[in-house]
């Protein structure tokens, strides 16, 4: 597969793009906003291609071309304010939605936050952040893109393990990125994880073995 991932420059985006070039399986591109961001990508073997998540559906869509499969793991980040929040988790996700059916692309993993789905877990600290995500997971929920819908726990900078525990009714936990990306590169063709939206944390299965019991 032709792997575009959106939000290559972040922690589990470099994580996933090293992974997918080193199994060498797919072909992947890094989605950039910044030119001077390339060269670090290409040297972990991605290709790159430049997008803002705040231009138009067109642009995201031209940049989507001849790609199929999408992979949005971006996010404004901490450092930003609640409308920066809007416009990259939610409108540009949407956007790479919009963008990726009009290229006529089905495949689509959406990497969301753990307990998004459910309200009444929302943290009051980062409420926004959790609105975000859930309606963008709606959004990609009514669309008719082949999605799968990550969901991770507390996100960790250790080293991977590459044991995980995946559900819809797992107790709050942790993980760290490495693995995140793992399940993103192992779910790209994991037929168990198509149209299916999954809760994350580290755990005591391999992941092809977690994801085959989905």
């Amino acid at each position: 597969m032709n792997v575009l991932v959106i939000g290559a420059n972040g922690q589990i985006g470099k994580f996933l793009v090293q992974q997918l070039a080193q199994e060498g399986k797919h072909e992947v591109t890094a989605m950039i906003r910044k030119p001077e961001q390339a060269d670090a990508l290409k040297q972990l073997g991605a290709n790159v291609v430049i997008g803002d998540l705040e231009g138009s559906v067109e642009d995201l869509a031209e940049a989507m071309k001849d790609h199929n499969a999408i992979v949005f793991t971006a996010g404004s980040g901490g450092s930003t304010g609640e409308d920066k929040t809007l416009l990259i988790d939610l409108d540009g996700a949407v956007k790479t939605m919009e963008a990726a059916q009009q290229q006529g692309i089905t495949r689509y993993i959406l990497v969301s936050a753990f307990g998004a789905d459910q309200r009444e877990k929302w943290s009051d600290a980062i409420k926004p952040y959790y609105v975000a995500k859930h309606y963008a997971d709606r959004a990609l929920f009514a669309s008719d893109l082949n999605y799968t819908i990550i969901r991770p726990g507390g996100l960790k900078n250790e080293s991977g393990t590459g044991k995980i525990s995946v559900g819809t009714d797992l107790k709050p936990g942790s993980i760290p990125r490495e693995d995140v990306a793992r399940v993103i590169a192992a779910s790209l063709q994991e037929e168990k994880t198509y149209r299916m939206a999954f809760d994350l944390i580290a755990g005591d299965d391999l992941v092809e073995d977690a994801l085959g019991k989905l």
